[in-house]
């Protein structure tokens, strides 16, 4: 049997394989609230053989989006309207999970689909963002800094939207620390210079990101808690793989089932070199460090390289973005091309299935 096509249980939960979709913003809700096009989007790529589907970073609170059009859980219609979503999934074989998210100094940005970029002004239904620390990131409005006060109600706002996902049915809360967004920014040097209890040391840095995670697993104790982190920042003076490992071993102590190894996404001059596979060795680390489960990402676009992943031990998951975008039944393809003759496609395309090669 390929390894990609092994079931994954976890915290009571039971993935039919290791291909799963990576959680990707369509910019296209109404008050926080998905519409038919996040129905349509995600419930095909359940149709196409996903073990499991994450919907996109969801906003834990109205300014906590990273535009005015990303879908939320801070109230109960958003709730309401996730629900029939997660049954599409569900009703096709996949787990559905969802993407806990808050922006920080990255909120209130123009949707890539308007053309814009940089911070939506106050009078076109922008906001004032908030950070660890009065600093913006390069091109983007000033943010305030969360005084106490605020890092209370963030913490409650994160625990509050899992409860409402576990409502709406997800199966997995994955929590989002990664791509410069609001734990992401308290973790890294770069973006948090607070000489409070959450600055300072790494152990100070992680604070708020340790909290959330407890918050969520007390209010959620059965349900599959991902963290996603950046294990670099790309930039001297960032984060580095090694803290990032360490971060989340203290994360798994607190309930965290599965890390979600992504990189970048800080700060403007971050140095980049990518191909295929590029976040692996990443994912390699932490899943060596930690003993942890870890999912890898990160341009893989074809199931030898996904099989080759798991093979080598870099991680126990693959995930991916774009290529399902490209092909929404790219478990289906990656099957046959592995030669494993699944038995989950979806009785209407049973005609067109090819026999697994040998």
């Amino acid at each position: 049997m390929s390894l990609l096509f092994e079931p994954l249980s976890i915290r009571g939960i039971t993935a039919r394989n290791r291909l799963w979709v990576a959680p990707m913003c369509q910019y296209s809700a109404v008050d926080g609230v998905p519409q038919e096009w996040h129905h349509t989007h995600l419930a095909q790529f359940a149709s196409g053989g996903a073990g499991i589907v994450i919907a996109e970073a969801t906003a834990v609170t109205p300014e906590g989006r990273i535009s005015p059009e990303d879908t939320g859980l801070w109230n109960d219609a958003q709730r309401d309207a996730w629900s029939p979503i997660v049954a599409a999934v569900h009703a096709r074989g996949a787990l559905a999970g969802v993407q806990l998210a808050h922006a920080g100094r990255k909120a209130s940005t123009w949707s890539p689909l308007t053309g814009r970029r940089g911070s939506v002004p106050h009078d076109r239904g922008g906001w004032t963002t908030v950070a660890p620390s009065a600093v913006a990131f390069d091109g983007f409005a000033d943010p305030v800094a969360l005084d106490t006060p605020g890092i209370e109600r963030t913490v409650s706002a994160f625990a509050d939207a899992a409860v409402r996902a576990v409502a709406a049915g997800f199966d997995v809360l994955e929590v989002h620390a990664a791509h410069g967004y609001l734990l992401h920014q308290f973790l890294s040097p770069l973006s948090n210079r607070r000489d409070d209890e959450y600055g300072g040391e790494l152990e100070g840095r992680a604070r708020l990101l340790l909290r959330v995670v407890t918050a969520i697993r007390d209010a959620a104790p059965d349900t599959a808690v991902f963290v996603r982190f950046s294990a670099t920042d790309w930039a001297d003076g960032g984060l580095s793989v090694d803290k990032v490992a360490t971060v989340a071993a203290w994360a798994a102590e607190r309930g965290a089932d599965l890390f979600d190894i992504s990189s970048g996404g800080l700060v403007a001059h971050q140095s980049i070199t990518v191909g295929p596979g590029y976040q692996v060795p990443l994912a390699a680390h932490v899943r060596r460090t930690t003993g942890a489960l870890v999912n890898a990402v990160g341009m893989i676009d074809d199931a030898a390289q996904a099989e080759a992943v798991l093979a080598d031990g870099a991680a126990d998951a693959v995930m991916a973005g774009r290529e399902w975008l490209r092909d929404p039944h790219y478990a289906l393809r990656a099957a046959w091309e592995l030669g494993h003759d699944i038995d989950y496609w979806p009785a209407q395309y049973v005609r067109a299935r090819p026999h697994a090669r040998s």
